[in-house]
């Protein structure tokens, strides 16, 4: 039988990093899991109308076999803005699929529907998602790039 690990969260799993942000105008988030290696990923999308960047790139038939990161994020499709802040911080930090002498993170990303939640959405050309990812994170406070910077320097970020 499996047991669930000392707090039964993702975190409990050696290698993994979790952090989100929160933005409380307009009443949605971001969450980020960051492996410290690169991770083998699947998806099993669903629904009449579903949100996603990347996820084809894990069907088995295709080139890449990892994946540097997911994202969850709200703000229905502004939310999948969310990943682009992440693979930037990857990227910047050299983690990805080798092309070429090009680096590219493999973040695939989902969102979910919460443009009718009460909070503000009327941020104009700027949906606040590709910075959002970059906020201090609340588990505990950092950023994506200090998950990246403690990844390189061995530090767990949730225990």
């Amino acid at each position: 039988m499996i047991k669930p690990g000392a707090k039964n969260l993702i975190t409990d799993v050696e290698g993994i990093n979790v952090g989100n942000a929160f933005d409380s105008l307009a009443i949605s988030g971001v969450t980020a899991v960051i492996p410290d290696t690169a991770a083998i990923g699947g998806v099993d999308v669903r629904g009449g109308g579903p949100g996603t960047r990347e996820t084809e790139v894990l069907n088995p038939d295709c080139l890449v076999d990892r994946v540097d990161g997911i994202v969850l994020s709200g703000g229905s499709v502004f939310g999948l803005e969310a990943a682009s802040g992440a693979v930037s911080a990857l990227a910047a930090k050299g983690t990805g699929f080798e092309v070429h002498g090009f680096t590219v993170p493999i973040v695939p990303s989902a969102i979910l529907f919460d443009l009718l939640n009460g909070g503000d959405k009327d941020w104009g050309e700027m949906p606040p998602y590709g910075t959002l990812v970059n906020r201090p994170f609340t588990m505990p406070a950092l950023t994506l790039s200090w998950v990246i910077s403690a990844q390189a320097t061995g530090q767990r970020l949730v225990k």
